[in-house]
C-alpha cells in the first residue's frame, strides 16, 4: 500500500501567482458585483431618460444638451462599467485600472447629471467612491508578480 505525497511543488507554484488575503478578496468582489450593478443601473437610467420618462425633475437645466443626450451619455456609461465588472474577474492589472477608470468617469458624468435626479446621482457617487476605494486599496494584493 502507497502513501500519496503530496506534491510540494504545485503548492510553490500557486502561492507565486496568488497572494490571496480574505479582506482583499471580499473588497474586489464588492467592487465586481458593485460595477454591475451600477452598469445596470445606469443602462435602466439612460433608456428611461432617452424616452422622456415622468421620473426626472421637471425642468432640469443641464451643463450642455439636454436630458435625451444624457439619457445616451448615462447608458454608455453603464456599459462600460458592465464591461469593467466582467473583466475584473481575470484578475488582471488592466481590469483593475479600467474598473477605476469607468467609476471615475461614471462619477464625474452622474455629476453633470445630478440636476435631473439629484438623490440618485449623490448614491451612484458614493458607490463610485467605495468601488474605487476597493480597486485602488485592495485591488493590487490579489495578484503578485510571478
Amino acid at each position: 500500500m502507497t502513501t500519496h505525497q503530496p506534491d510540494h511543488r504545485a503548492d510553490a507554484y500557486r502561492s507565486t501567482l496568488y497572494d490571496f488575503d480574505d479582506k482583499a478578496t471580499g473588497w474586489l468582489g464588492f467592487a465586481g458585483v458593485m460595477l454591475g450593478l451600477a452598469g445596470v443601473w445606469n443602462l435602466t437610467e439612460g433608456l428611461l431618460a432617452i424616452g422622456d420618462s415622468r421620473v426626472y425633475v421637471a425642468d432640469s437645466v443641464f451643463v450642455f444638451s439636454n436630458i435625451n443626450t444624457w439619457g445616451w451619455i448615462i447608458m454608455l456609461l453603464g456599459i462600460t462599467e458592465l464591461a469593467a465588472a466582467f473583466m475584473l474577474g481575470t484578475g488582471s492589472r488592466f481590469a483593475r485600472w479600467f474598473g477605476i477608470t469607468a467609476a471615475f468617469v461614471n462619477a464625474f458624468g452622474q455629476l453633470y447629471f445630478l440636476s435631473a435626479y439629484p438623490l440618485w446621482g449623490v448614491t451612484m457617487i458614493a458607490i463610485d467612491i467605495l468601488i474605487i476605494y476597493a480597486l485602488v486599496v485592495h485591488g493590487g494584493k490579489r495578484i503578485r508578480e510571478v
